[in-house]
């Protein structure tokens, strides 16, 4: 790995942390998206990133569930990685879908709080609205402005 692809790898960690999750993974995910060939061993992860393999296994295994990275067979029994077309994408819009589990508690909260608290009913509407928006109208709007944005990027 070059001192620049070094870089690169380094700061989409730091990224990545900023998002909630490990440095290693943005790691994982930064070289995945730089290396060639495109596909890696944990193995050759683990080398690259100066990483133990355990942790390597285990952050792939959650790049893997989160859809960010793809599995791929091997003739000598490893498995490969890659990255996953729209992976990032695909997480971003089911971090959206799931601010539809914020709705409920906040309607709950609702039903509890009487009409002599104005000042939290105010806050927790403002709350489940929010969730409301992003489940429905912001998610779908946000992917389909990505998508022209995208395609407009390709077009010579």
């Amino acid at each position: 790995m070059s001192p620049e692809e070094t870089e690169f790898v380094d700061r989409l960690g730091l990224f990545f942390e900023l998002l909630g999750a490990t440095r290693t993974m943005g790691r994982v995910y930064g070289w995945l998206l730089i290396c060639d060939p495109p596909q890696q061993s944990l193995t050759q992860l683990a080398d690259a990133l100066s990483v133990s393999k355990a942790s390597i296994s285990t952050v792939a295994r959650q790049l893997l569930e989160g859809g960010m990275v793809q599995r791929l067979p091997s003739p000598n029994r490893q498995h490969l990685y890659r990255v996953t077309p729209g992976g990032f994408t695909s997480v971003l819009e089911t971090q959206l879908s799931l601010m539809r589990l914020g709705i409920e508690p906040a309607d709950f909260a609702l039903s509890m709080l009487g009409a002599d608290r104005a000042e939290q009913r105010q806050r927790v509407e403002d709350f489940r609205d929010f969730c409301e928006f992003c489940t429905r109208d912001y998610r779908d709007q946000l992917m389909r402005m990505w998508s022209e944005y995208r395609e407009g990027k390709r077009q010579p």
